[in-house]
């Protein structure tokens, strides 16, 4: 991927949504990414229009590029589509190689880690790309692909629709994922997971959406090094 390519603009404003760096409602500017990336204002047009076709931004007449905000209802679907996929995908798989094995538990690992820390947006993507891991171990890469934008919905869902994530809880779900995977039994490990994405959706709670649209960070949530205090 070229930097300051299409792909490499949609993926940045991905990982920033991931992160919650990149808020519902935020403002996308097209001069502001171009002089960012270095780039024309048409190949950030086509790489907003990439992240529209995905569900992530939406063009307002008159008034420009968005970050969506997902309705109640689109929340729930979002966990519903999650239910079904996953589940899916556990009870489909074969035996995980050790190696898969030993990613899977070290990313848990990872995630107890980021949980210790006081960086929210660490401890976001830690638990988000867990379910993104899950399916590169798995081995089907349209999944994969499938779950980035899943896991990526979820974080703009949250942000809306749920308080305070209870973080520990999720890692602990995961790390039963896991170790049900390693003693062969993926109809314990679906289980589980349709537990785990059924005790999150639980959590929506439509009054905790707020109509506040954040200032524009676009430069703090997509260039390195210049995330705001």
């Amino acid at each position: 991927m070229n930097p300051g390519s299409k792909a490499d603009i949609a993926e940045r404003v991905v990982q920033s949504i991931l992160a919650r760096r990149l808020q519902p409602g935020e403002r996308l500017g097209e001069q502001d990414l171009a002089d960012m990336f270095e780039v024309s204002r048409t190949l950030v047009r086509e790489a907003l229009m990439q992240l529209q076709a995905r569900g992530f931004v939406e063009v307002r007449s008159r008034v420009g590029w968005y970050v969506v905000e997902p309705s109640f209802e689109e929340a729930r679907e979002t966990y519903a589509a999650r239910r079904v996929i996953e589940t899916g995908m556990l009870r489909e798989a074969g035996v995980p190689l050790a190696s898969a094995l030993r990613q899977l538990r070290e990313h848990v690992a990872a995630e107890r880690d980021a949980i210790q820390t006081a960086d929210a947006g660490a401890r976001s993507v830690a638990l988000a790309d867990f379910h993104v891991c899950l399916a590169e171990c798995l081995g089907n890469r349209f999944l994969t692909a499938m779950m980035v934008d899943l896991s990526a919905r979820t974080t703009l869902v949250s942000a809306l629709y749920q308080s305070q994530t209870e973080a520990q809880g999720s890692n602990d779900d995961h790390a039963r994922i896991v170790e049900a995977l390693a003693v062969g039994d993926n109809m314990l490990a679906a289980s589980l997971m349709r537990e785990h994405i059924d005790r999150l959706a639980a959590r929506l709670d439509e009054k905790l959406a707020s109509t506040v649209r954040s200032s524009d960070r676009l430069r703090a949530a997509l260039l390195p090094g210049d995330r705001p205090a």
